[in-house]
């Protein structure tokens, strides 16, 4: 189990909500200090996707959105002792953000990774990957924006394909090529290097923003 380091100053990248007006939307470049593209991952957890994506693309905001705050620690520390400048953490709700705080068509990229375990029928009110979060994403996604999700359950990512699959705005893509990772750091997300190690499949998909038929 990672250990969160109560002395790192993590002050960069972990954001504090309660800082920033309740009605106004986040401003990019005044978390980033430039007009950059923006990616937003939804449920961050550790972090490993997130630090992963700002060392890789140094030219893009990374931004990440987390509701547990222990979690959202973590992936803070992880960016801020790979030195990244270009990771910010949102510890809080990524629903709500995403309705309310994220200027619309701001966002190059969207990542859902592993969403939440109420992915059974009987859950289906607690999910997270639902109509409302696919209304949102298609608020904030810039024409031409993607959308990459991941999921270890067949059944839930049919949910989340059937869910896309009813917007004509959104036309499926190759996602991008999974590679054999050369150490534990080169996989997608923790909980995928935990189900591709035990041999179980991950299914994944992604989407492209189309607009005025294009």
């Amino acid at each position: 189990m990672t250990r969160s380091r109560a002395d790192l100053d993590c002050s960069s990248v972990l954001l504090e909500p309660e800082q920033f007006p309740p009605d106004d939307l986040l401003s990019w470049p005044g978390l980033f200090g430039d007009d950059r593209p923006i990616l937003i991952e939804v449920g961050s957890g550790k972090g490993l996707f997130l630090v992963n994506a700002g060392r890789r693309r140094p030219e893009f905001g990374c931004f990440g959105v987390e509701l547990a705050r222990k979690y959202a620690r973590l992936a803070a520390e992880r960016a801020v002792k790979a030195g990244l400048t270009n990771v910010r953490m949102w510890p809080g709700d990524a629903g709500s953000l995403l309705a309310r705080r994220v200027p619309a068509a701001s966002v190059r990229e969207v990542h859902v990774y592993f969403p939440d375990p109420w992915w059974k029928k009987r859950h289906k009110k607690r999910r997270v990957f639902n109509e409302t979060l696919v209304a949102s994403i298609l608020r904030v996604l810039e024409p031409n924006g993607e959308l990459h999700v991941a999921t270890d359950v067949e059944e839930y990512h049919g949910v989340i394909r059937d869910l896309l699959a009813a917007e004509p705005r959104f036309v499926e893509i190759d996602p991008p090529p999974l590679n054999d990772p050369e150490d534990d750091h080169d996989y997608l997300t923790n909980f995928e290097r935990k189900y591709r190690i035990e041999g179980r499949p991950v299914y994944r998909s992604s989407y492209r923003l189309i607009t005025d038929g294009k």
